[in-house]
């Protein structure tokens, strides 16, 4: 990756845009609340921060985060000098705000998901990178920028998320020794985990409670999954940040192999998350336009739940 050319194309844009995938983690937004700041205190810039969907509560601890924007509070027509995609595998998950990044002069891309084809002018991606965060906290060292203390917060946070509190394969030895430089800097690892784990809402723990009870297993126990309808939704007055965590807890049984979740959008759009132990779940994510992870993936499904879940088991069932 050519380190050089981040720093000088920041240098170069008076306007900056930063944007977030649509239904936002803790990968995207801990990744952009740190490249606001890097922006802010090492460039002297200020940047707008834009994502698509509702910031789930847990991560309203995030240095600046209050300052993110909605589309419908934007002037999509607008030209920036420079926009930056992070934690973004296509394009087409900043959903309504894919015309503002498209509008820019300069596009710039900083992601670690496998299927990223690599869109923009500057790209930094890392397939074996534990997540976004971890990217950009390798260009800015490179680059020999420091980060302060809220900043170290930031990509701790993506860190931390996006290696399931360091449990998920993603995690290496350099993840590890990574997120200790940013407790160094900072970073305070008991607290931001009660942030992410131990902050969630009644409404929350009680929809995963009632997904988990009425799971469904196919294949003798290898594949479990739960389908979540707009009703349950209503049931429990829950948001849609809300499903966080569901399919993780599925791949927990013993027996599973493969684990997805299944959320209504509306009568004619689900939206899926698929989670494995061995096998490769973004080559299913890939058949319906989705990508992800060999072993965490995601895809939107332009059919009705019932409809949605019936394909998706066909496509399992032919990796398994």
């Amino acid at each position: 990756m050519n380190f050089k050319s981040f720093k000088e194309t920041i240098e170069k844009a008076e306007t900056i845009a930063i944007f977030s995938h649509v239904n936002p983690d803790g990968d995207t937004l801990g990744t952009m609340s740190a490249l606001f700041q890097i922006i802010k205190n090492y460039f002297n810039k200020e940047a707008m921060m834009v994502t698509v969907g509702k910031i789930p509560d847990i991560y309203h601890f995030l240095p600046y985060i209050d300052k993110v924007k909605t589309p419908d509070k934007i002037d999509l027509t607008q030209v920036f000098d420079l926009a930056i995609a992070v934690d973004i595998a296509a394009k087409d998950r900043m959903n309504e705000a894919l015309p503002l990044y498209e509008n820019a002069k300069v596009k710039m891309n900083i992601d670690h998901h496998k299927t990223n084809n690599g869109y923009g002018d500057f790209t930094f991606i890392r397939a074996d990178a534990s997540c976004a965060g971890e990217v950009l906290f390798d260009i800015i060292e490179e680059l020999k920028i420091k980060p302060d203390k809220d900043t170290a917060v930031s990509l701790y946070t993506a860190i931390l998320t996006d290696t399931g509190c360091f449990r998920f394969e993603n995690t290496k030895a350099v993840t590890l020794q990574k997120a200790a430089r940013l407790i160094d800097y900072g970073a305070n690892p008991a607290l931001i985990s009660r942030y992410c784990y131990e902050s969630k809402p009644k409404a929350m723990v009680l929809l995963q409670a009632n997904s988990l009870i009425n799971a469904h297993f196919e294949m003798n126990n290898k594949v479990a999954y739960v389908c979540i309808t707009n009703k349950d939704m209503e049931k429990f007055s829950a948001q849609n940040d809300h499903t966080e965590g569901i399919v993780e807890a599925l791949r927990q049984i013993n027996t599973t192999e493969i684990s997805f979740v299944l959320k209504e959008i509306d009568e004619n759009t689900t939206k899926c998350s698929l989670r494995s132990k061995t096998a490769d779940v973004s080559k299913v994510a890939s058949v319906f336009g989705g990508g992800g992870h060999t072993f965490a993936a995601g895809c939107t499904i332009r059919k009705p739940l019932k409809v949605a879940c019936d394909k998706m088991l066909e496509e399992i069932k032919k990796i398994l």
